[in-house]
């Protein structure tokens, strides 16, 4: 039965629609059909985690095709079209298979341009059928008090081998140790600039696989319990991100904090570990320009159409409501009176907010 899938996945494999770009359309209602789609994520068998594999690599493929068109700026309607399709598909997926979402989000999202924000939220918006998410806007939610929140997330993906050139991962694996050589930190943003992605200076396959990697260390030598603002911070794992906000430009840096969001997801260690990694960044920030990009990553995600994962939503209101760090009276917020309708539109109706001077004005209407 298991070479039963792995021929189907081959062939449809080598039919994918960057190659065969005249049966798109035809391929993705192949692998969006009910029948195929339940054939391989509801097996039973033995070899239950490969085939789900197999369906995996067929929708990175599926995703592939989307961001050439985003890049060269082409928005024709066959493409608004599959790009719908993709949209219906991963609904689907998050309704009756939202494990198997939880288990392959990163390369999913691995493989989508940043600016599929809605796409992402649909499949950072997964979370088990086990697990019940209490509702974020409550003003006295105790994050760190969650069973949940203590859980290690599955990822069927080893991102860790993303991470090259080996000479640059024996180096990483020696900083976070003993914090030697001393040149990394120095050293690390040319790593990030080798076979750069097109339309990149960066490699952000690379990056992506790098943060993910640093946080995972980090909880590891906390023994994966909850990680408290005191086990973070001064750490190698922190100088790490730190650096990684000083020293990137506007565009790394960018591409660094939405590597951190994508694991804004539902209660466990790695959503609590970049919420607070997060939220450390902004109040130990040496300038507003990061400040800045901080928000701006958040808002692009939580003014897409829902659903937003619940990590995203309790780092946000964190951000809104800590009156420690002082969001409403930044300049940047004050540049635009479009930024501050917005952040009024979003906070309207929560709880609380006694730091924001908008919360007496009438809110904008945006489109939810």
């Amino acid at each position: 039965m298991y070479y039963i899938y792995l021929a189907f996945t081959n062939c449809l494999h080598l039919l994918r629609p960057q190659r065969v770009t005249g049966f798109a359309f035809a391929w993705l209602e192949i692998i969006a059909h009910r029948t195929l789609m339940s054939r391989f994520l509801l097996y039973g068998g033995r070899y239950f985690r490969q085939i789900q594999n197999m369906y995996s690599l067929l929708l990175v493929d599926a995703l592939r095709l989307v961001a050439p068109f985003i890049r060269s700026g082409e928005n024709t309607q066959s493409f608004q079209a599959y790009y719908k399709g993709i949209l219906k598909t991963f609904m689907l997926l998050l309704h009756d298979f939202p494990e198997f979402l939880c288990e392959h989000y990163y390369e999913f999202c691995d493989s989508l341009p940043l600016i599929s924000h809605q796409l992402r939220n649909i499949i950072l918006s997964s979370f088990p059928k086990h697990i019940r998410c209490p509702d974020p806007v409550k003003v006295n939610i105790k994050i760190d008090m969650l069973n949940d929140i203590s859980t290690t997330p599955t990822i069927s993906y080893n991102y860790s081998l993303n991470i090259q050139p080996p000479k640059f991962k024996t180096n990483l694996d020696s900083y976070l140790r003993t914090r030697s050589p001393v040149t990394f930190l120095s050293e690390l943003r040319s790593y990030l600039q080798q076979g750069a992605d097109p339309g990149s200076h960066y490699n952000i396959r690379m990056l992506n696989a790098l943060v993910l990697y640093v946080a995972t260390q980090a909880l590891s030598t906390i023994n994966n319990k909850q990680p408290l603002m005191s086990s973070i911070t001064h750490t190698a794992h922190m100088d790490i991100f730190q650096n990684l906000a000083v020293d990137l430009d506007t565009e790394g840096r960018y591409l660094f904090l939405n590597a951190m969001a994508n694991h804004l997801r539902y209660p466990n260690t790695h959503t609590h570990y970049f919420s607070y990694t997060i939220l450390y960044l902004f109040a130990e920030a040496n300038s507003e320009a990061l400040q800045e990009q901080i928000v701006r990553v958040l808002l692009e995600r939580l003014v897409a159409n829902r659903p937003h994962p619940w990590g995203l939503l309790v780092t946000f209101l964190e951000l809104v409501r800590n009156p420690n760090l002082k969001l409403w009276s930044r300049e940047f917020m004050s540049i635009s009176p479009d930024v501050k309708r917005l952040l009024a539109t979003l906070t309207h109706g929560f709880p609380q907010f006694p730091t924001s001077p908008m919360s007496t004005q009438q809110p904008a209407i945006v489109k939810p």
